[in-house]
Formats: structure tokens, C-alpha cells, sequence
């Protein structure tokens, strides 16, 4: 299938739906003056905006001469009213607004009363309304702003909007709802969750001709953002722009952090500053950190480089949530030695550490897995007064679960328990995925029956976690089970789901269906990210597509998204699956030499794949090279090393690795267990293979299929085929069926012993039991024959094949035939 996918793999973005609503023109009136003291200046991106009422405060004057690509004003000095500081009236106060009048601030202390009858709501604000009959309606508009957000503060936005739709209600209502109230109540419902009916209110709105501004827009694409319907609020956001309504720095930022979340590619985020800029619109500090925090999802340290030296230049000064978005960008790229950097530098300027900073430093060494140095900084951090959270903790968990070091994940996770640190679903997410690659499957959904007990609830994070480890254990039966119940467990899937079922069912061997997910990704209107490359290129390095994998990397440099250490990692499976060494070890020269970077990632991909090539030479020198960059090998590379040593024998070096990973704590996986049971099958001490199986049952890890075979092949290679029945009974009873190549392991012995009736025995069970014979199956009795000198035996028993197995073709009748004539030439 993968040949035929159509080139460019990126859809573009799914085309705006119809305007729920078409405004007039009238999208920027003068700004209302605010009633109340204005909200606190943009946050990180985290924060819930109130940008209404921001943009009064901004003055924009964009500086068109100055240099990079953003075209930055010098920082101007702005007088803004921080919540809780000094000109805040209701600093621990009841709510007051000093704008209303004496009657509106009646009504207001009416409406909060805890005895208040919400029927009275008609009478109460007729007064309201009847006081002002001889003054401008606009001093109203002043009361019933207040009154709303009065209500807002004290969590009574039901009312609130029960007495908005009251005064929409009235005749000349317009003159009353002007921006201001309107963009209150939006946010107010957007933070209430409400998100549906703030949409329907604007909607009403402008049916009832009220005039849609800037503000409003604003409001609606926050709560948007804000609940996670990043689509809904990109959508708007372009709607708004169509219709005429310019978009403020508040709404551009706003939108910004939208893309961020969304995984757009950098080249639509920048057309998005540069159309901001086109605009007349410059960047302020906050869109300099939303930027910096948008690098984080494609890994991108050297966009956000640029991004931190431009803010810089442009006379900003870094805060501390500019240096902390950039730990993590560096966190996320796995770049530690940067990290350290970037804390220097902001000790220097005197931003103090906290602990998001330490978090983020943590993080940067644990993905490289670092951990030596991880738990340093945890005591670094605790010498200086900051306690460990949940984030520092389940990051340690994840960063030795990854390792292979469970031993130690679980004693980071009893410490943050004796520490009275409650586990968050990040927590519970990183245990389920520990204990479901290690084939833990009962403890793993003991884990996900703890998330209940403990009043947590299953994320998104959650159902792709399983997803993934059912996926990479082949289980595409419980893949579809797991999608399903996520669904009726109301969740949508998006991107990542997507990206998680392409991967999880690639792995089970279902390439077909993950490339169906991909397409209904597409058709779903859901824009493929770096991540979604990267699922979809390990899907074809699986099955060996080097040449598609090679078109898809290209378009990626086209600029739908920058390639990066997973995507060559991909192409270097794919080279080796393909069983295109020289291509792979070409690429593997440009890593070596810099051309690539030289990643950690990909270096413990140059161990694997030139280990199952078995390329002892590749093999070891991107081992030592991993060492001599300072790179701790993880759990997986430790394994490759172990196979390549055991299938050549080499006894003394395997022992070798397994000191190194007992003295460090690393966990002993079953792709350890089942390589050693590979090269003691093959060796004069063959019986230590089915100890080593004991072993992997004392320890409570499930065989598989693999450990099971790999014993049965030590048995009947040595003639012991009673052993060997032995395992297979013990195989099928612990409900593993037998497959092809178990069968064949019997079948081979017996010819090989001249025991052909016991062969074809064989033979007939694996029909019977509904495993089809492969080439090999008969490869194996013919041989036999052949070696032997009873040729004749040999063409009878091809020519009474269709007897012994009805779907046999003629085409294997015949290979046999022409196997039979070229042995006995």
C-alpha cells in the first residue's frame, strides 16, 4: 500500500467551516473606557487571558526600521494594575467597581445576597433601568459591566447571564451591551467551561443586530483556546480576520499559543508573525515567550534560539518564564549541556531558580537518560529550600522507567509517597507504561484501577499510553478493544491518539491499518505534525519502504516540518530492514562526521540496526562512540549488545554487559532473557536455556512466543525431543499458540534424523491446528531425504503433497522439484 500513497502526504489545512455568524461593519468602535482596574499583563501561556480589556493599556507603535524578522518597538513602559497590588480597590476586600453608581452598586449587593429570589431579578434591575430614564444610557452600560463582573467574581455566572439576557431582551438593548459587557460575559462563560453557549450568545447577538467588535472576537477565540478547542478557535480567528475585524496583540497572541498547542509547523507560525507585523502590530515579551514555548513540540532549540536572541536585541529582558520556556525547549530536545547554560545566564541576571526551572533542568538530563546527574540536581534543588513536586518525581520515575532501570523507578515512586507527594495522572500514566513494556499486563491494569481509588481520572495521555504498549507487544485485538472503550469513554481522538494507533498498529504487524488511521487523520481535518511523520516513517521502516521513507524525509526539508534525530532514526530502520547495509552505513558516516548531528538517538539506533545486520564492527563502534560522547546506553541498546555477542558466541563479552547492567541497576527485560536463551541454544551448555525461562517465570515476566521456541530449539537440535514435547505442551497451556516456525523447529528434527513419519506427523497437526506450512516446512523433509541419497522418496513425496496438504500449490510443488534436481546435480 505504501507504494501507491499519494505524494505530498500533507493535506492542507481543512477549509474554514461557514461563518456561524456574519458581522457588520463596525468591528473597531473607540474603546470603551474600562470601569474597573485593568486585568494583569499576559502570563505564560498556561494562564487563562482576559485580553478585552489588555488592549486599552497597549500602546502600539511599531518600530518598521528595526532589524530581524520580527521588527520589535523598544520595550515601552506601560502602567498596568496588577490583581492584589497596591491600586487594586478590592484588595482583600468585598468586589467593588468605583464606576458604578450608588443605585447600581444597590442592585449588585441585592442580586449576591445569599437570600436573593432569583424571580426578583425583572423588579430589581426595572429600578435600575428606571433611574436612569433622564441620563446617557451609557453610564448604564457602566452599572450593568459592573454588575456582571460582580457576579463573576462571586461565582455567580448563572445569574450573570440571566441578567445580560435581561437586558438583551429590551428594546434599544445595544445601546446598553456594548463591547465591554459583551466580552465579559463570553470570558466569564468560557472560564465557567461554558464554552457552547458563549459561542450561541455571540451568535444570538448578531441576529439581534448588536454590532460584533474586536473584543468580543477575542473573548470567544480565549475560550476557545482555553478548553481545548484549538480548531474551533483557528477557525474564528480566521473568520474574524475575513470579515474585517482587525485582530489585536491580544488576539494575536492568543492565537499563537493556539499554534503552539496545535503542533504547527514553524513556517505557519512565523506567517502568522509576519502578518501580525504587516499589520502594524508588534510583538510584546509575551509573544517572544509564546514563541520560545511553541519550539518545544518539534524539538525545535535552534528556532527558539533565534527567537530568545531577537528578543534580546529588540530590548526586551528575559524573565523567568522566558528562561524556563526555553529550558524546556532544550528539556525536550535533549540538549542538558544547553539547559545548564541558559540556568547560568539567568542566575546571573538575577532571575532565582523555582521549581518549573529545576523541572525542566531535570527533564533535559532524564530524556538522555542522565540519571546520575538528574538526581544531583534533585538534591541541588533541595539544599536550596525547593521540595521536590509531582512533576520532579514522576519525571525521575519516567527517566529510569525508560532506562530499564525499574528497581530504581519504584523507589522514586515510594519516596514521593513517604513524602505525602499525591501521584498526578502523569504519574499513574508513566507506571502503566513501565509495567506494560515489560509485559506486566496485570500490574499495568492494576495501575489504571488505581487512578480511580486515588480520584484521578484516565487522560488522553492515558488511552494512547495503552495504546502504545499493546501496540508494541503485538496485541492488535486489545489496540481496536482500548480505541473503542476511549470512545465511549467520551474522549475524540486527536492528534496524538492518531499519531499513537499509526505507530501501535504498525507494530502489531497491521500496516494497512495504520495507514487507514493516517487517512482518516487527514479526512478528520487534523493537521500532521513532526510527530505524525515520524509514526508514519517507523511504520514503513518496519516493513523495510527505505524508498518511501526517503520521499517522506524529503518533504518533511521542503518545509512541512524539520526532519529531526527520530526521523533519521526511521530511515536508518528502514535501510536496515530493507536490507540496504550500504545506504545504512553511508548515513550512519554522516552522523559519525557531524553532517547529522550525532544525536543520542541516533547513535543507540546505529547499535541496534548494525546489530541486527550483524555488523560486530558497525556494532561496537557506535556503542563506543556513545560512550565517548558521555551518553549512558539504555535498557534497549544494553539488549542489541547482548544479541550480537550471543549469536556469535562470544560468551565472555555478553558476560561482560550483564556485570555492566547489574552494577548499574538496569532491569533485566525479556529481549534480555530471550537473547541469552538464543546463544546458550545454540552452545554445548544447551540445557541453560530452560533454566533461564524459569528464571523469567520467577521473575514474573510473561514468555513469549520467541522464549518458548528459542527452548524447543535447543532440545531438538540436541535430540531431545521428549524435552522439547515437554515445552510445547508447557507452551500451549500458558495460551500461546504455536506457530509457524515452532512447528518447523520439530519438523527439521525429525528429518534430520531420519524420523520422516514423525515428520509428516507434524505436518498434519500444524494443518489441523490451522497453521499453514511454509517453504521452509518442506525445504526440511526434502532435505532430508536428499542427504540421505533416497531421491526417489524425495519426488514422491512432492508428488503426494496435495494429498497431505490440499492448499499446497503447484508453484510449491515446483521449487521443491527444482530444490530435489539441484541437490542431487
Amino acid at each position: 500500500m505504501a507504494q501507491n500513497l499519494a505524494l505530498p502526504l500533507l493535506l492542507p489545512n481543512p477549509p474554514p467551516s461557514k461563518p456561524f455568524f456574519i458581522t457588520q461593519n463596525c468591528h473597531n468602535p473607540p474603546p470603551t473606557t474600562p470601569s474597573s482596574p485593568p486585568p494583569p499583563p499576559p502570563q505564560p501561556p498556561q494562564q487563562t487571558l482576559t485580553p478585552f480589556l489588555q488592549d486599552f493599556l497597549h500602546q502600539q507603535n511599531p518600530n518598521k526600521n528595526s532589524s530581524g524578522p520580527f521588527n520589535p518597538p523598544s520595550p515601552i513602559s506601560r502602567n498596568r494594575t496588577r490583581i492584589g497590588k497596591s491600586r487594586d480597590y478590592n484588595r482583600g476586600k468585598p468586589w467593588l467597581n468605583h464606576r458604578m453608581s450608588n443605585k447600581g452598586q444597590q442592585v449588585l449587593q441585592s442580586l449576591i445576597e445569599e437570600s436573593f429570589d432569583v424571580n426578583d431579578v425583572d423588579s430589581v434591575l426595572v429600578q435600575l433601568v428606571e433611574s436612569y430614564q433622564n441620563v446617557e444610557m451609557e453610564n448604564l452600560s457602566f452599572d450593568l459591566l459592573g454588575i456582571v463582573k460582580g457576579l463573576g467574581f462571586h461565582k455567580k455566572c448563572d445569574l450573570a447571564l440571566q441578567v445580560f439576557e435581561w437586558f438583551r431582551s429590551r428594546k434599544d438593548f445595544e445601546l446598553v451591551l456594548n463591547g465591554s459587557v459583551v466580552a465579559v460575559m463570553i470570558s466569564m462563560l468560557g472560564k465557567q467551561g461554558k464554552v457552547s453557549v458563549a459561542a450561541s450568545l455571540l451568535h444570538n447577538l448578531h441576529k439581534d443586530g448588536l454590532c460584533i467588535d474586536v473584543y468580543a472576537y477575542t473573548s470567544l477565540i480565549t475560550a476557545y483556546a482555553s478548553n481545548g478547542r484549538y480548531r474551533e478557535a483557528v477557525m474564528l480567528f480566521k473568520k474574524m480576520e475575513e470579515e474585517g475585524c482587525k485582530p489585536t496583540l491580544i488576539t494575536y497572541n492568543v492565537i499563537l499559543n493556539v499554534y503552539g498547542k496545535m503542533g504547527m509547523p514553524w513556517n505557519k507560525i512565523m506567517a502568522l508573525v509576519n502578518g501580525m507585523k504587516t499589520a502594524g502590530v508588534a510583538p510584546d515579551s509575551y509573544t517572544y515567550n509564546t514563541l520560545i514555548t511553541c519550539c518545544r513540540r518539534g524539538s525545535m532549540h535552534e528556532e527558539a534560539d533565534g527567537v530568545f536572541e531577537e528578543m534580546k536585541s529588540a530590548g526586551f529582558s528575559p524573565d523567568k518564564v522566558t528562561y524556563n520556556a526555553l529550558l524546556d525547549v532544550y528539556g525536550k530536545s535533549r540538549r542538558p549541556k544547553e539547559a545548564m547554560e541558559v540556568l547560568r545566564e539567568m542566575e546571573t541576571k538575577g532571575c532565582l531558580p523555582s521549581i518549573v526551572t529545576y523541572n525542566s533542568l531535570i527533564s533535559a538530563y532524564a530524556r538522555d537518560g542522565l540519571l546520575e546527574e538528574a538526581m544531583e540536581l534533585t538534591t541541588q534543588m533541595v539544599e536550596i529550600g525547593i521540595t521536590p513536586d509531582v512533576f520532579t518525581y514522576t519525571t525521575l520515575l519516567s527517566g529510569f522507567e525508560k532506562a530499564g532501570k525499574d528497581e530504581s523507578a519504584m523507589k522514586v515512586f515510594e519516596e514521593m509517597r513517604k513524602a505525602k507527594c499525591k501521584p498526578n495522572i502523569c504519574t499513574f500514566n508513566a507506571l502503566i507504561k513501565m509495567h506494560g513494556n515489560r509485559g506486566k499486563f496485570v500490574e499495568m491494569m492494576k495501575v489504571f484501577d488505581e487512578i480511580k481509588t486515588c480520584n484521578c481520572k484516565p487522560d488522553i495521555v492515558t488511552w494512547n499510553t495503552l495504546l502504545a504498549v499493546f501496540g508494541q507487544n503485538g496485541m492488535d485485538s486489545e489496540v481496536s478493544g482500548v480505541f473503542k472503550e476511549m470512545k465511549r469513554s467520551g474522549f475524540v481522538p486527536e492528534r496524538d491518539t492518531f499519531n499513537t494507533l499509526i505507530s501501535a498498529y504498525s507494530r502489531c504487524g497491521s500496516f494497512d491499518q495504520a495507514m487507514a488511521v493516517y487517512k482518516r487523520m487527514l479526512e478528520a481535518g487534523v493537521t500532521p505534525d513532526l510527530s505524525t511523520y515520524n509514526a508514519v516513517l517507523a511504520a514503513l521502516a518496519r516493513d523495510g519502504m527505505w524508498e518511501q521513507s526517503e520521499k517522506i524525509l524529503a518533504e518533511m526539508k521542503d518545509g512541512r516540518c524539520k526532519p529531526n534525530e527520530l526521523s533519521y532514526s526511521s530511515l536508518l530502520h528502514a535501510y536496515a530492514n530493507g536490507r540496504e547495509i550500504d545506504r545504512m552505513l553511508s548515513l550512519a558516516e554522516e552522523i559519525y562526521s557531524g553532517i547529522i548531528e550525532p544525536h543520542v538517538v541516533l547513535l543507540k539506533t546505529l547499535v541496534l540496526v548494525n546489530s541486527k545486520s550483524d555488523l560486530l564492527m558497525e556494532t561496537e563502534h557506535a556503542f563506543l562512540e556513545l560512550k565517548k560522547k558521555g551518553f549512558s546506553p539504555d535498557i534497549i541498546t544494553l539488549n542489541a549488545m547482548i544479541s550480537i555477542y550471543g549469536r556469535r558466541q562470544m560468551i565472555a563479552k555478553t558476560n561482560e554487559i550483564l556485570n555492566f547492567m547489574n552494577e548499574r541497576g538496569y532491569t533485566f527485560s525479556l529481549t534480555t532473557y530471550n537473547s541469552l536463551m538464543y546463544m546458550y541454544s545454540r552452545s554445548d551448555n544447551f540445557g541453560k536455556s530452560e533454566e533461564i525461562l524459569r528464571e523469567i517465570l520467577s521473575k514474573g515476566l510473561k514468555p513469549d512466543i520467541i522464549s518458548y521456541n528459542t527452548v524447543i530449539f535447543a532440545y531438538c537440535r540436541n535430540g531431545r525431543m521428549k524435552e522439547a514435547s515437554r515445552i510445547f505442551s508447557e507452551m500451549r497451556d500458558s495460551g500461546l499458540v504455536p506457530d509457524v516456525i515452532t512447528y518447523n523447529t520439530f519438523v527439521a528434527s525429525y528429518a534430520a534424523d531420519s524420523l520422516f513419519v514423525e515428520a509428516v506427523d507434524v505436518v498434519r497437526y500444524m494443518i489441523k491446528q490451522g497453521c499453514k506450512p511454509n517453504q521452509n516446512t518442506y525445504n526440511s523433509i526434502v532435505d532430508g531425504y536428499c542427504k540421505l541419497n533416497r531421491r526417489d522418496e524425495a519426488i514422491m513425496f512432492v508428488d503426494n503433497l496435495c494429498r497431505l496438504d490440499p492448499h499446497s500449490s503447484k508453484e510449491v510443488e515446483r521449487r521443491l522439484s527444482e530444490r530435489i534436481a539441484k541437490k542431487w546435480s
